[in-house]
């Protein structure tokens, strides 16, 4: 039987897209019970505005990941306490797509949103690895000749190549360490500029977390103890 500690793994797979940080670690999984081969998963948001695009893309990943775990059956996902709780929850239960959640207000899916911020995500985890490298005494020009393998080790280029291989973009670990999030090679003329622009997006992911987490400690009174679920 699938157990806690694994369903809370596999929700460590799922990430705030706007934040690019897990829902685990950001305190948003509060509860997690498992009864033979149906688990229940309740999840929480920093406010009770939170914006629904975001919000249906964690619940929907959270089934999803949730559900491929071995002896798993049915995953009951609950968003609680946001103002399209009720229409996300029973969209998601029917796996039913963002605009059937939202008739006559969505028209689309979320798959472009998700693209947008998986690219963000990319630059963002790239300026803190430059920062890192040029900290280091590497020049732009090491840079743009870095291979993908030889970028410091650690989670900012394990969730690199995650990320480049989610976008379809070059993951091997013989291609260019640095690039954009169309996959397009930075020359060495183009190094420094755009980590300039990628710190300040990395700075912006972390300011907005920071933010998160503050929201949703004073919104359910909790203590640095207290931000998750016990395994």
């Amino acid at each position: 039987m699938t157990t806690i500690p694994e369903v809370l793994g596999a929700l460590e797979g799922v990430r705030d897209p706007e934040l690019d940080q897990n829902l685990v670690e950001l305190g948003f999984v509060t509860d997690v019970s498992v009864d033979g081969a149906d688990v229940a998963v309740r999840l929480r948001l920093p406010t009770f505005y939170c914006a629904p695009n975001f919000a249906f893309l964690m619940v929907a990943d959270a089934r999803r990941v949730v559900e491929a775990l071995p002896g798993v059956d049915v995953a009951r996902i609950a968003l609680e306490d946001h103002f399209t709780s009720e229409e996300i929850n029973a969209a998601v239960g029917r796996e039913a797509g963002f605009a059937e959640a939202f008739p006559g207000e969505a028209t689309g899916e979320l798959d472009d949103l998700r693209t947008l911020f998986q690219r963000k995500a990319l630059m963002a985890r790239e300026g803190r690895l430059g920062e890192t490298l040029l900290g280091a005494g590497h020049t732009p020009a090491d840079l743009a000749a870095m291979r993908l393998s030889e970028l410091p080790p650690g989670p900012d280029a394990e969730r690199c190549t995650q990320l480049r291989t989610e976008l379809g973009l070059d993951s091997d670990p013989a291609g260019p360490a640095f690039v954009t999030g169309d996959g397009s090679v930075l020359a060495a003329a183009d190094m420094a500029r755009f980590l300039r622009f990628a710190r300040l997006v990395a700075r912006s992911l972390e300011g907005n977390a920071h933010l998160c987490r503050g929201l949703l400690k004073t919104r359910y009174g909790l203590t640095d103890q207290h931000e998750g679920v016990a395994a």
